[in-house]
């Protein structure tokens, strides 16, 4: 029997906004949570426990359940020295692994073009939402962003098929005489070509598609339904982007009901993707990162927590040796980084093991310098 390799693709799902590390894997017996933590904590007895000092958020429990099948891994107190509490500063920093400039091309634009240096597949990375993220973008690399693939493409008002064809072809026409007029025309010009050719490539994706997984109605569950759905259409992406809703996990006021309602969607949505492409025997060449800028301050503000540092992250997929990465950031006062958690993984060692270890990709060009990588791929 011929067995052919998969490639291997890498799918992140962004929380926008400093996700609340601290109200996610909890610290339940930890005596310093209590007292900095007297109105948005999540009670110990609601706790889902990993072991005797830690736990999932109580509304976590599709992910809890693949972390006790040995799908998840938790990256503790993941950072980076020095951080930012700005948000477009810190995001910045992990989409570009600059900390020392502002950073003109994204790590992952980087691995697109070591990934199809050819510009061959429009469709090497996808990203679904509105805007692209700094980290797909790179001067020259191709990336498709999709808003709703149910509805994706150029010009699909246009019901008559002849034309909309010569529409499109006028379209395309505008476009090719700018290349070879310079830089920028050049690169305007080819991203519209490009976004031509994904459009028309990627409405095709949700047409053979079926499945009885029901995802829920929210972004985050849409979006990963299309990841999956683009996956299963073999249009060789390696790469699928998404973000939760913008700065949704900015939980600065009503956090405890809030942070609740996003980790119910959240956590969900991730089980759904997980086992909508086990359901299609695709599960075995898709690792999942789950990201987030930067942690909360340990101590509250009374009714959610303000701008901190000392995240997690979580990275899902069967390729994936579940268990804890790094220790707990300590939340002891004096080993506070001003009233915040310090990092104990640089986040650059965690994209490190994943472009190495996962894509088969150097990783020392595209995160700017070697860093500590980690043992959670099998």
């Amino acid at each position: 029997m011929t067995v052919t390799k998969k490639d291997p693709v890498l799918a992140v799902l962004q929380l926008s906004g400093g996700n609340d590390a601290m109200n996610t894997i909890v610290p339940y017996t930890d005596g310093n949570y209590v007292d900095n933590r007297p109105f948005v904590r999540i009670p110990s007895e609601s706790v889902l426990p990993i072991n005797d000092k830690i736990g999932f958020n109580p509304a976590m429990g599709p992910l809890k359940k693949l972390y006790d099948e040995g799908k998840v891994a938790i990256i503790q107190g993941v950072g980076y020295p020095q951080p930012s509490r700005s948000h477009f500063r810190s995001m910045d920093i992990w989409h570009t692994c600059e900390p020392d400039k502002v950073g003109d091309e994204g790590w992952l634009g980087r691995a697109v073009r070591d990934l199809d240096p050819n510009k061959e597949n429009v469709l090497t990375a996808v990203n679904f939402g509105r805007g692209l993220p700094r980290a797909l973008a790179a001067p020259g690399v191709p990336v498709a962003s999709v808003g709703n693939l149910e509805t994706y493409g150029v010009l699909t008002g246009i019901d008559d098929e002849d034309q909309r064809l010569k529409a499109l072809d006028v379209f395309s026409r505008v476009y090719s005489p700018m290349i070879g007029r310079g830089g920028v025309a050049d690169y305007l010009a080819q991203t519209g070509l490009d976004a031509l050719k994904g459009a028309d490539i990627l409405s095709t994706a949700a047409e053979s598609y079926s499945s009885t997984v029901e995802y829920g109605g929210d972004t985050v569950g849409q979006y990963l339904r299309n990841m999956v759905q683009t996956h299963l259409a073999g249009f060789g992406t390696r790469l699928l982007y998404t973000t939760a809703p913008y700065n949704s996990f900015d939980t600065h006021a009503g956090e405890m009901a809030n942070h609740s309602r996003l980790w119910t969607e959240t956590s969900r949505a991730i089980a759904d993707f997980y086992d909508d492409l086990k359901e299609h025997d695709a599960s075995d060449n898709v690792v999942l990162l789950v990201f987030t800028e930067f942690g909360r301050r340990v101590h509250d503000n009374g009714s959610g927590t303000d701008h901190g540092s000392g995240g997690i992250a979580f990275v899902v997929g069967d390729a994936v040796k579940g268990g804890l990465y790094g220790e707990y950031p300590s939340l002891d006062q004096d080993k506070l980084l001003e009233g915040d958690l310090h990092f104990n993984n640089d986040f650059r060692g965690l994209y490190s093991t994943l472009l190495e270890q996962w894509m088969g990709l150097d990783a020392k060009p595209i995160v700017n310098g070697s860093f500590e990588q980690m043992a959670f791929l099998g």
